[in-house]
């Protein structure tokens, strides 16, 4: 959710901050603001809209500012325009403020600030913020976040400066991302790395409870309580080149075509040492996964694989749910928590939960240095680079990967199993080369307003992804169903108007799945079959028929999906959708 980018340095700040801005888009595209110390003053520029209309906005203005803060916003409180733009000021305007997050008690901050005869501007709950630190301010601006910061209830990232101290930020961390980025004669603070990549690797993540002083040739992080902590620079693996659409138009297209290698680089670390874990999976009474979206579709595969070859209980929940359920969990329990940003707040806020009764967690994360790679037990790390489009697919697939090498890791064939998992970037790179025939196929179907996805055992977490896929960014209504249930009730939206997308690979499920598509045709529902190559029956019992490789029972998931988000994509591109920012959705979802 938004996107908060600061500079303090020797170059212009605006140039840093409308870059940084570009990088962030993903995180927030309602409106876009800057606030820059120009000469002494404060000055602010927001629009509406995409970061374009900010570039058009500043555009042959003469700033030569060399501190900042900006700011893209995906609106919670007070709808998309000018005025809830950040960033946010005092009455005085000598403060400004971008903030993301949630601050739950607002209301009763803004009352009693109101009682104070202090006039707001806006409806958000940013506002706050500013006025608060003027409330307290007496020279020392890091004095005033201080003593700001015990008033304020909710998850949270803020930066803040004064034109009366036109040398530093102040940065607090409470539940949502904010990094530190060290550079030369210039320091950066940025709710997300790739923001940050074009001018440094080196960065300091901060953790809940953590203000940071920013200033051209230092930076002093503190507790709430006014400590002084000392903490590690971490350089990050990723280059600005891998942060690019390298010739792709869309970056979820570019990130769809580096799935070979993501999921190549992250096998390669399981197969190349033996250090998944210091402990035998089997000790525990049950594994629970949690995760939300994307991650859950991961999680119930992985589900399939542990429980077959760990022969242990295994369950998995949406972490949204878990942390209002009456779940029972003990030291008996290991708890997998997978998040690709390492900050989705349910799933940490579950996984803290789980640790403080008990629970080993594991968690599985894209992003070094995360609030969920910190606060777990063990982590264990997706290679797939950065991932910029909203919709997941790099992630997801080298999630599946890992999930895969963990279930495997504690069985006798554990080399053998690897092996054939090692042969998938290959046979992955042979799906992506038929992605001119599923464009084709998926213009046909791009004026539909319904679709089915159905699938059985590992195929069925595939056709919960495919169409939560097409849903994200074509906003084509879709729902995944395990195909045995379809007669206890989708059997009712099925006639020749609704196209059905069936997954169904040679496995130990085929049969039924035939089956199910038999219930289908006599019901002139329209088939899409995805299935192996040479599939003769499939191909004749579709209309339209996507091929694959034949693959091991277990590994189908991995090239099942690739037709799947390609499908998606090619309708929404031809809908002339932004396939990279779809409405109302967020990279990082770290508020509930």
């Amino acid at each position: 959710m938004c996107g908060i980018i600061g500079y303090v340095g020797k170059n212009p700040a605006v140039l840093v901050l409308l870059e940084g801005l570009e990088r962030l888009e993903y995180r927030g595209y309602d409106s876009a603001g800057v606030a820059l110390v120009e000469n002494g003053h404060i000055f602010v520029e927001k629009k509406v809209g995409k970061i374009r209309e900010l570039i058009r906005s500043l555009w042959g203005k003469p700033l030569k500012a060399t501190i900042g803060i900006g700011h893209t916003r995906w609106a919670t409180h007070g709808e998309p325009c000018e005025i809830n733009a950040h960033p946010h000021t005092d009455m005085s305007g000598e403060i400004a403020v971008v903030h993301n997050g949630i601050i739950e008690n607002y209301r009763e901050l803004k009352e009693k600030l109101q009682a104070k005869g202090i006039e707001f501007k806006s409806q958000t709950d940013t506002e706050v913020i500013a006025h608060l630190i003027s409330l307290y301010y007496e020279g020392d601006l890091l004095e005033a976040v201080m003593k700001t910061v015990p008033q304020l209830r909710g998850s949270y990232a803020f930066c803040v400066m004064t034109s009366r101290e036109p040398h530093r930020i102040v940065g607090v961390r409470y539940g949502n991302p904010l990094v530190v980025g060290i550079g030369e004669d210039e320091n950066f603070l940025a709710s997300d790395i790739p923001a940050i990549l074009p001018f440094t690797r080196h960065i300091i993540p901060l953790s809940d409870g953590e203000i940071v002083d920013l200033r051209i040739d230092s930076v002093d992080i503190y507790d709430t309580e006014g400590n002084r902590i000392v903490k590690d620079v971490i350089s990050v693996p990723w280059d600005i080149i891998s942060a690019e659409k390298g010739g792709f138009k869309h970056f979820m297209l570019k990130e769809i075509f580096e799935q070979p290698k993501a999921v190549g680089d992250t096998i390669k670390g399981y197969i190349s040492r033996d250090y998944l874990l210091p402990f035998d999976l089997k000790s525990f009474r049950r594994i629970l996964i949690l995760a939300c979206g994307t991650s859950y579709h991961a999680g119930l595969l992985g589900s399939y694989w542990m429980g077959k070859y760990l022969q242990i209980p295994v369950e998995v929940m949406y972490a949204s749910e878990f942390r209002y359920a009456d779940v029972p969990i003990s030291d008996k329990d290991l708890v997998i928590a997978i998040s690709q940003s390492g900050e989705t707040a349910d799933t940490r806020y579950s996984a803290l939960s789980a640790k403080e009764r008990g629970a080993t967690v594991i968690s599985l994360v894209n992003v070094m240095g995360s609030a969920l790679d910190r606060e777990s037990d063990y982590t264990l790390y997706t290679h797939a680079g950065p991932e910029i489009g909203v919709a997941a697919t790099k992630t997801f697939t080298s999630q599946l990967a890992v999930l895969y090498s963990l279930a495997v890791s504690h069985s006798p064939k554990k080399d053998q199993l690897m092996e054939r998992l090692s042969a998938l970037p290959h046979l992955m790179e042979e799906v992506l080369g038929e992605a001119e025939l599923i464009k084709k196929l998926a213009l046909k179907y791009a004026n539909k307003k319904n679709m089915l996805y159905l699938g059985r055992y590992l195929s069925y977490p595939i056709a919960l992804e495919g169409a939560l896929k097409l849903k994200e960014i074509s906003y084509i209504h879709a729902e995944g169903y395990p195909a045995g249930e379809m007669k206890h009730g989708p059997i009712a939206l099925i006639d020749e108007s609704m196209p059905v997308m069936v997954i169904a690979p040679k496995d130990r499920v085929y049969e039924k799945v035939l089956s199910n598509i038999e219930e289908i045709l006599t019901r002139r529902g329209t088939v899409i079959g995805l299935g192996f190559k040479e599939d003769k029956t499939l191909i004749g019992m579709s209309k339209d028929f996507i091929g694959m490789p034949e693959i091991f029972e277990d590994l189908s998931p991995f090239l099942s999906i690739i037709p799947l988000q390609l499908f998606a994509y090619y309708i929404a591109d031809h809908l002339g959708l932004d396939v990279d920012q779809p409405r109302n959705l967020a990279k990082t979802v770290t508020v509930e």
